[in-house]
């Protein structure tokens, strides 16, 4: 259960704002992102949110990988986003894949600043 899991908080996204709100446009974006990368996807949900008094609703952008899974959270009345890649590196190392799709994903909102965390899980085999 060796693998890596990289997280990205993105602030002041200089992105279209349909990047933010777009549930389908941003799914099938993360879905040719993935495939990209060399990732392969089995499955996916997008779900849109709806709008409230502090602006238009954001999304959840979820694909499941046969490596793992890639999670994409917006918040458009923050120009925020939260991105989660993990990858399962059993029967080969899938890390420099997983580093290619975040640095898509973080290209694609252009956010002013972000803070990044990576950390190593499980044992290698």
């Amino acid at each position: 259960m060796h693998g890596l899991h990289l997280t990205a908080d993105l602030y002041e996204c200089r992105c279209d704002a349909h990047w933010l709100t777009g549930t389908q446009a941003l799914g099938d974006w993360c879905l040719q992102a993935v495939q990209n990368a060399g990732l392969q996807p089995v499955a996916h949900l997008f779900h849109g949110f709806p709008a409230t008094a502090a602006g238009p609703g954001g999304l959840t952008a979820t694909v499941l990988l046969a490596e793992s899974h890639l999670c994409v959270h917006t918040w458009p009345e923050r120009r925020g986003v939260t991105l989660d890649v993990y990858v399962c590196n059993v029967g080969g190392d899938h890390s420099a894949k997983a580093h290619a799709l975040m640095e898509a994903l973080v290209d694609r909102f252009a956010p002013t600043w972000t803070e990044r965390r990576s950390l190593e899980r499980g044992e290698p085999a």
